[in-house]
């Protein structure tokens, strides 16, 4: 009987343990909020990141700089930002730059919203217009400035190019200031439809070929100090990928519907359904270097590529690539 007892005890100290063990802490950066990242939010609301024995805390910080600030400084553990970022730091000769481990988005983001509906649009119509462009080094601004050239027009000397706005403002300044056209995300290019202050004429990421837009990074110290971690936060990423490519967009809206509250369910609908038609969601995390080069010609083409970055240097692709074979 005492060796029953102390059997039964162990082994109900023994449960008490497993249940008290908690999932590892990650603190995650976005950029900014945006639809365009609905398969993050997947991963968070189907709980992925918990399959993984992962604790995932997002904050936004809203910009580009002010999340590399964050990481850099270790206010968060993983960054989601356009891939440019980890460049920039990288030319700064930090001693412990990012690492781009698993892709997000693969096209630009943006649509080309004008004020007047152009059912019959054509490039050629933006010049001479007063165009409210994006950050100046930002993704959005230098895509933009890459398709524009593709349909030879010089951003700075065919357009009234307006970059005075910070990023959060744009959309209220276009539908207030007198703009012709506007870069916008979804869902507020779609908004801005139904409530009759824009019209979408054309998409840059159908113009601009596959690029790493938005990547998952963290510094070099982060992923050689907690490799099981960023593995875990992959294989989390890549469930959400699958789901999303196999999942109607009306569903994936009710899902991440928590994180755009103030939007209605049937643009958020339509937004992921426009963003799926033109591929941008990755259907899985690998950034390759096809990609990476498209991403330095656009950098290059802008006169915003500070050096010539090799894509073994900033890019671990080791990691996606065990988690899709596994």
């Amino acid at each position: 009987m005492r060796l029953f007892a102390l059997v039964s005890g162990t082994f109900l100290i023994f449960l008490a343990a497993c249940g008290s063990i908690e999932n590892t802490s990650i603190k995650l950066g976005e950029v900014t909020r945006s639809l365009f990242y609905a398969p993050q939010y997947v991963a968070l609301e189907k709980g992925f990141f918990e399959e993984e024995g992962l604790d995932v805390e997002l904050q936004t910080v809203w910009g580009g700089d002010k999340t590399m600030t964050a990481l850099l400084s270790d206010g968060i553990d993983v960054a989601l930002v356009g891939a440019e970022t980890s460049i920039y730091v990288y030319a700064q000769d930090s001693n412990d730059y990012a690492i781009n481990f698993a892709q997000l988005t693969q096209t630009d983001g943006t649509f080309l919203v004008a004020k007047e509906q152009q059912p019959d649009f054509e490039w050629e119509d933006l010049k001479g217009s007063s165009f409210l462009g994006q950050r100046k080094g930002g993704m959005p601004q230098m895509v933009g400035e890459f398709v524009l050239k593709q349909h030879n027009i010089d951003p700075h000397n065919d357009l009234n190019l307006s970059q005075n706005i910070d990023f959060a403002n744009i959309p209220s300044a276009f539908a207030s200031g007198d703009y012709d056209y506007v870069q916008l995300f979804e869902p507020t290019a779609s908004v801005f439809e139904k409530e009759g202050n824009g019209h979408v004429v054309a998409s840059f990421g159908e113009e601009s070929g596959h690029v790493p837009y938005t990547v998952f990074m963290a510094k070099q110290s982060y992923m050689s100090e907690n490799e099981d971690n960023v593995d875990a936060f992959t294989r989390a990423v890549y469930k959400a990928q699958n789901w999303v490519e196999e999942t109607d967009p009306a569903e994936i809206a009710e899902v991440i519907q928590p994180y755009f509250e103030d939007v209605d369910l049937d643009i958020l609908t339509s937004s992921i359904e426009r963003y799926k038609n033109q591929g941008s969601f990755a259907t899985d995390p690998i950034l390759d270097e096809e990609e990476w080069n498209n991403l330095k010609d656009i950098m290059e083409e802008a006169g915003e590529l500070p050096e010539d970055v090799p894509y073994k240097d900033l890019v671990n692709t080791e990691i996606a690539e065990e988690v899709i074979n596994n």
